[in-house]
């Protein structure tokens, strides 16, 4: 995949002025970061360049601040990374103009400087051009190491790309080679798995990946959606009755890519939303009219893990079932598993991506044994969805 982006492997870095996209949008309490993971993923790009002679410069966003806001600084976030990657990490209280400037001219080779939060000034999330110069100015070539920013077409994120030489940070690179072994050109058969709450968010990315994949297994409420459009009763489970019609098209297009639709055949039902509610497994001939679906039942959980038997690849995003509350994290948790301990056989590349899905396999204790698990929210459904992202593209040779 990674064969057509401009990588670190194509440039010279020492003694040039690098600029970073790095993403620093890490969890804080009270002025401490609370979790290191996308610093932890930063740091060979940052270190690699700077044992090479080359001048690190972070750009990085922080937050939607509205101007500038003391709480959405970097700083904090600046000394937490000199931590992770055991090296000085320089501050700038600004991201561009003479403050910006002086601290890149008091850098040496290996150094690395933090620029202040780019968002600071309204022109970065406008890609405003003078202010793409004004960043520009202070670097000879730029990395792009953020993926999760790379949806969108902002200074720092894509603007960069066409005033400077532009290459792909080695983060990047890693979620550019992961995602492209996983549907761009996968080893088959590719099986997907999408849950989440609502087919709305959805839409978009069923109808890519029904002609991408030879099996898609739809769980969580959004699965309510496509039993009801098929005349099951769901009884009071979460479900958009208006998107029936959507539901039968993206099952009519998937039939027409022969892409195989695996929705629940059993389901464990509750009457109340709350965690160790009393809660039976049901078939779907029989959900009470009272009842809420809350997670795929035993035997759907069996479907599933032969559906991932059968697979080579599997892209997935987004739980199966209520994963919060015990004991609707059972079939999330079953399928995370099965996936795992197929992907340490060797038998399995797994990929996943999106805030739930990280939270879901992280419950489910096997985040750290898939093949690649994406920290990137947006950009990771955009890349599913088939759509072009700006940063990445802006990268292409």
């Amino acid at each position: 995949m990674t064969n057509s982006f401009r990588t670190l492997d194509g440039v010279d870095v020492k003694g040039k002025r690098v600029l970073v996209r790095v993403d620093l949008n890490v969890p804080m309490d009270g002025g401490k970061v609370t979790d290191a993971t996308r610093l932890e993923r930063i740091a060979p790009t940052i270190t690699e360049i700077s044992d090479k002679g080359g001048k690190v410069i972070l750009l990085a966003h922080f937050g939607r601040p509205k101007g500038r806001d003391d709480k959405n600084s970097l700083k904090p976030v600046a000394a937490a990374l000199a931590d992770v990657i055991k090296k000085p990490v320089a501050f700038a209280d600004d991201c561009v103009g003479d403050v910006a400037a002086k601290a890149v001219g008091a850098m040496k080779d290996g150094d690395v400087l933090c620029l202040e939060n780019t968002r600071f000034h309204s022109a970065e999330e406008k890609n405003d051009p003078a202010f793409v110069a004004e960043l520009a100015k202070l670097g000879d070539i730029w990395v792009n190491d953020a993926f999760s920013a790379a949806h969108r077409a902002h200074a720092s994120t894509e603007g960069l790309g066409h005033k400077l030489p532009a290459y792909a940070g080695r983060t990047m690179q890693a979620e550019l080679d992961a995602l492209g072994n996983a549907l761009d050109a996968p080893t088959k058969p590719v099986i997907a798995i999408v849950g989440g709450a609502k087919v709305s968010s959805k839409i978009d990315l069923l109808e890519n990946l029904v002609t991408k994949v030879d099996a898609l297994v739809i769980g969580g409420g959004m699965a309510n959606t496509f039993l009801h459009a098929q005349g099951v009763k769901v009884g009071k489970s979460l479900c958009e009755k208006d998107l029936a019609t959507t539901a039968l098209r993206i099952i009519d297009k998937a039939e027409a890519s022969g892409c195989a639709i695996i929705l629940p055949v059993d389901a464990i039902v509750a009457f109340h939303f709350a965690a160790n509610t009393p809660s039976h497994a049901y078939g779907l001939d029989a959900i009470p009219d009272e009842g809420m679906i809350l997670d795929v039942g035993p035997q759907s959980i069996e479907r599933i893990n032969s559906a991932i038997d059968d697979a080579a690849t599997l892209v997935w995003n987004g739980p199966v079932g209520a994963f919060e509350m015990t004991p609707f994290d059972r079939g999330t948790v079953a399928g995370a598993k099965h996936a795992a301990a197929r992907t340490k056989a060797k038998k399995l590349i797994s990929v996943a991506g999106g805030g739930d899905t990280v939270a879901a396999l992280n419950h489910a204790g096997v985040a750290d044994d898939f093949s690649y698990i994406s920290t990137a929210g947006g950009a990771f459904l955009e890349w599913m969805e088939g759509k072009p992202l700006p940063g990445v593209e802006v990268l292409k040779k």
